[in-house]
Parts: C-alpha cells; structure tokens; sequence
C-alpha cells in the first residue's frame, strides 16, 4: 500500500509539472492530439463512407505510383528503346503499365533497368487493381443484396397500398388484378415485416395470373413512418391495411393508422380500408382514422354473413357474385340523364344495368319506394363493369303485363335452426338470428367446445347441447325433418387453422348425408378459414359455404375501390333495410310461359320489391357452378318459370 501511494504521488506530481493537470478539476488535462492521429482519424471517416470512398483511395494511390514512377524514369532517363519520352509520355505510359500487364511485352529491347522499373510498376498496379475489382464486385453485390430486400423508394402515382401480410392476401391481389383491367399498366405495393424474395414468390405461387397489374413488394414494418415512406403511399389511390396474424393485431392496425396519417394533419390523402378484429376497439381506431378511413369488423362481418346466407339456399352465391370483381358488381353512376323521372322507371331504363337504389344528399337507400323521384341523384347500379356503364343503352324490349304473376305471399312463421360449433362469432350470430326470426321460433346449439352464454332472446328459444359435432350419432339426433337452416361453424378458438376446417368438413358430410337421407332440402351454411378447403366442401355438395378469409377479402377490396360501398354492404348485411331474398318465381311472373327479365322485372316492381337476377332449380353446365343463379341478366332474356324457380330481389322484409 506504501508503494502504491508513493508511485500515486510521484505520476500525480509529474503530471503537475508537465501542466497536464488542471486547475479547477484536479484531473489530467486533455493532451492535444498529434498531426498522425487527426490523420488516421480523417482517413476512418472516409473509410466508413463504403465503396465510393475504397475507389477513390485506389484511385489516389493508382495516380501516386504512376507519377513516382514516371518521375524516377525522367530523373534517370529510363524509357522504351529508340524512343524518346518527355515526362508527360512517361506518365502516361506508367498508367498503362499499371493497369494493364500486357503492356510489359511490348518493351522487348529496352535497358534491363527500364524493364526492371517496369516489372516493379506493373506488380504494383496488380495489387491495386486487383483490390480495385474486388472493391466493385463487393459494392455491387451490396447494392444488389439491398435491391432484394426492398429498401427501395417506391416511384409510383395512384397505385393501391397494401400493408401488412396475412392468407387473404392473395384473395385481395386476385381481386385487384380483376379490377385493374380497365386501368393503363396498374401497380400494388405491398409493404410488409417479411422478407421481400419471400413474398414475391409466394405472390406468384398462389396468385400465377396477374392480368396486367405489375406486384412491387417492399420489406418493412408498416408501423414505422420511415419504412412506410417506401411504400409512397401519399400518392397512392387507396391502402389497404390487413389485421396481421399476431397476439394482439388491432393495437399493430391502430399503430399503422397512426403512422398513416402522421405525414398528413390536414386529413389529406388516399382513401384506408383497415380490417379489426375485436369490435371493441373500433372507437379506438376510428379516433384515429378520421373520415378518410373505412373500418371493417372482421367478427360482425362474418357473423351477418353466416345469418344472411343461412336463410335461404343459393343467398352465398348472389353475395359473392356482388362482392367479388368477377361477373358483376356494385357501381354508382351519375349522368344518367333519368332526370324527372322515378326509381320505378329507372328499374327498367338500362338493358344490361339493373338498379337498385339512389344516393340522395349523401345517403345511400336500397329499394326505395317505387315512386321515389330520381332528379339530380346518384343510381346504384349492379353493372359487369364500371366502364360499361356510359354506354349503356335502353331495354330492348319491354315488359308484358299479361305474364305478371299473382301478388301472393305466405307469412312466415316461427323456425328450427340447428347451429354446430362455437367461436367468438356465435354469439352475433345467435342475436342476428333472433332479429329475423318469429316468435316461437327454435334454435339449438350442439358444440363440443366452449361454454356458450347465451344473452336474452326476444324470438327465439335457444337449447345449449355439449356434444361433438363429428360423431353421426350426435347429429343424427339432432338434424331432424322439419329443419329451416343449419349453420356450421369452425371452432376457430380452440383448434388451429386445418385442424378446425377439417372437423367442419366432416360435420358437413355428416349433415348432407343425413339431410339426403331424409329428403329435406334445408340450407345448410358453413364458415371456413382456409379458402382451399372451400374445394373439399363443395365436393361434399355443400351448396352455401361462407369462407370466412374470403369473403372479407372481396369486401376489403371492394371498399378500397370506392368508400361509398361502406353504407350500401352495410345496409345489405343488416337486419334492417333492404335485404336479399330469394323467393318463388311464380309470385312475379306466370310460371310455364316464356318471359323477359324485363316482364320480372316490373312484376317486383309492382310488390315494391327490386329484381336483381333469378335462380333455377334444375340446373346443368355453368349453372351448377353458381348453384343456378344468375345475377344482372340482361332485361331482354328469356326464362321459363319452373317449380322450385326463384326470384332474387331486394326486399324490406
């Protein structure tokens, strides 16, 4: 310890006479840093500024050689034999000794010192171009490996955003590509947390036609202002932003909203279609999504589609065919030129247009009264295309009062339903269920997982069964004559994606069985998660299947091709307002007989209903694919009414 206190002593006084303490602190002053470290510390900072700077150094060192050694052959007069140099030629031809080693053969007859000091030259220039391609190869793999992973600045103008990554993905890229036809060399950017060559190749395995709409993928967290800056969605026509696949996906949605609109405070910019997953936190996202912002519940979506379609055969098939890209869809359409007249007459103005409600002041109605005055309002339109619709033309003939059918109707009266499975969507589906049902009605609930509670119902009577839904014995108890609809549902909850679809399936074969066995024909509907499955289930000649990822893809898609869409879906799926119905042909128009779609048409007209396609019964061909309905027929096509025929038409009730 003395030792150590003396030697503390001697270091503390010598740094006292140096000067190197100072005066306030009592601690060593800094020393100034000598001429070769601000030297070596210059020459890190260029270092660190990549491959630019590795060129530039090899180009100095390159231009010291050459001129050291062009002035070491003109000091000793060294050059190639009978020729005479000054020291600009000497310079010169150091550089080609330097970069090229072919030039020493040419020196053949020249002073053994000359080829000497050439020699020397020329292994010099070796070392440094070989480090000069080395530099280039590295710096373009560098820039190459950056390019794959989608660090890029997107350059592009009204393109469509999606973020995020998740199955319905390729559902809604599909959609895309079908809506884009009409549009000159589209673009989708795709921003996502996953490696960009990942996503490129996935894109086209499951999406191989892409009909003219060129896929950029980025690599990137969509929550992130810097990352998505890649995606230039300032001038994107419209995002779309998909719940991940995650613990917690609406806080990353509501995130992503946040970073959306952190670049614009006046609330400009494209239009969002963001999907959530817990209706909870809709308020939440909707603080920050603003106006420009359309929000779809995932869960409420689903369930009012299962209810929808679940009432009657063939409704799955008209919602898709209104939902998807592919045949006809929902448009608005402005210069009609129907101006003084009525929603009545306007039902029958348009050969291959049918329309089913008016925009007025900015609010949307299906089916208004027939007597309704179009003047100066917005048509909604079920067209094959939107560019169509400018040239569409009148009806090429007109209805026949004689072939109307008879304006009767049977009340409804109380139902069964029977609903297999349990997840977080079965209780939006039980109250949806109970707004259409009548008094009296019945529902029963068999699932093996789960322990539904079910809330107050004003309609229905519901029976809670705990029992597996795969074992025949089960459902041959409870899928009995005099069923009105069976719904089955995917115990999303508690299995995984293929584990859940796979007891869907086998509970459906299970049903039709059962069903064919007894000759009933009751709808049955039935949610999947993975589309592919969907294939299986119509093999077991399920007619209504709701694919719960699909079906929100096409409304995402739809909803990011026009935010006016948001009211009408949503007045369709509801249980008040108009609805689809599919009812009997003969209500409408004279069963037997040969008729116009126009002569349907008028007949719905007349019971203040809106006829938007029909459904045969005995279908064949392309027909069976579509379950025999065919939506937007063109007012000049003729149909004989059948038994089992029917009309789809939107209705109040």
């Amino acid at each position: 310890m003395a030792r150590t206190g003396q030697q503390l002593r001697r270091r503390t006084a010598n740094a006292v006479a140096q000067g190197a303490l100072s005066s306030k602190t009592g601690k060593p002053a800094r020393t100034e840093p000598r001429f070769g470290d601000r030297l070596r510390y210059w020459f890190d900072n260029s270092m660190s500024r990549g491959t630019p700077a590795l060129i530039g150094w090899l180009t100095v060192a390159t231009l010291v050689l050459i001129f050291v050694f062009a002035l070491f052959a003109t000091v000793f007069g060294l050059g190639p034999a009978g020729q005479e140099q000054d020291f600009w030629d000497r310079l010169f031809g150091n550089l080609l000794h330097a970069l090229d080693p072919g030039t020493i053969g040419g020196d053949v007859g020249s002073t053994w010192r000359f080829l000497l000091t050439m020699l020397v030259l020329t292994l010099a220039g070796l070392f440094i171009v070989s480090a000069l391609i080395g530099v280039i190869a590295a710096g373009i793999d560098t820039k190459l490996a950056d390019l794959r992973r989608g660090r890029s600045l997107v350059l592009e103008d009204g393109h469509t955003v999606i973020l995020g990554w998740s199955d319905s993905i390729f559902t809604i890229i599909s959609e895309l590509t079908l809506a884009n036809e009409s549009r000159r060399r589209p673009v989708v950017v795709v921003l996502a947390d996953k490696d960009k060559v990942e996503m490129e190749e996935e894109i086209r395995a499951k999406v191989p036609d892409m009909r003219g709409t060129r896929v950029v993928c980025r690599s990137g967290s969509p929550m992130d202002v810097d990352d998505l800056a890649l995606s230039s969605h300032q001038s994107a026509r419209s995002v779309i932003l998909l719940a991940p696949d995650s613990d917690d996906p609406d806080s990353e949605v509501i995130k992503t909203l946040l970073a959306l609109t952190h670049s614009s405070s006046d609330g400009s910019g494209p239009r969002i279609v963001a999907e959530i997953r817990n209706p909870s936190n809709l308020e939440a996202a909707r603080l920050v999504g603003a106006e420009r912002t359309v929000l779809l519940d995932i869960r409420e979506t689903v369930a009012k589609l299962v209810v929808q379609t679940s009432r009657q055969s063939g409704a799955a098939a008209v919602y898709t065919e209104l939902f998807d890209f592919e045949g006809d869809e929902i448009y608005f359409l402005e210069d009609h030129g129907l101006e003084g007249s009525t929603y009545g007459a306007a039902q029958l103005a348009f050969e291959a247009a049918t329309v089913i409600g008016v925009i007025d002041r900015g609010v949307s109605k299906l089916n208004p009264p027939p007597g309704t005055p179009i003047d100066g309002q917005t048509l909604i339109v079920i067209a094959e295309d939107d560019s169509v619709l400018t040239g569409q033309t009148a009806p090429l003939v007109e209805p026949d009062p004689s072939l109307l059918g008879e304006e009767t109707a049977t009340d409804e009266g109380p139902t069964q339903a029977l609903l297999l499975g349990w997840n977080e969507r079965a209780p939006i589906i039980v109250a949806e269920l109970d707004h259409y049902a009548m008094p009296g009605s019945t529902l029963t609930v068999v699932t093996a997982y789960g322990a539904p509670e079910i809330p107050t119902m004003t309609n229905l009577a519901v029976t809670v069964v705990q029992a597996s839904t795969t074992k025949r014995a089960v459902l041959d108890e409870h899928v009995v004559p005099g069923l009105d609809q069976v719904l089955v549902l995917c115990y999303s909850d508690y299995l995984d994606t293929q584990a859940a679809d796979a007891r869907t399936l086998v509970t459906l074969l299970h049903v039709r069985d059962i069903l064919g066995k007894l000759d009933e024909t009751t709808p049955v509907v039935s949610e999947m998660l993975d589309d592919r499955n969907r294939v299986l289930a119509e093999v077991a000649h399920v007619d209504d299947v709701v694919v719960s990822g699909e079906f929100v893809s096409l409304l995402v898609t739809q909803l990011s091709e026009d935010q006016r869409l948001e009211a009408v879906f949503g007045e369709l799926l509801a249980a008040t307002g108009a609805e689809i119905y599919l009812r009997p042909a003969e209500w409408y128009v004279q069963p037997g007989r040969e008729v116009s779609f126009a002569t349907v048409v008028a007949g719905a007209g007349r019971r203040g209903e809106t006829a938007v396609g029909y459904r045969k019964a005995s279908q064949s061909g392309d027909e069976a694919a579509t379950f025999g309905v065919r939506v937007n027929p063109p007012k000049s096509e003729t149909l004989v009414v059948e038994p089992g025929d029917r009309v789809v038409v939107l209705a109040e009730s």
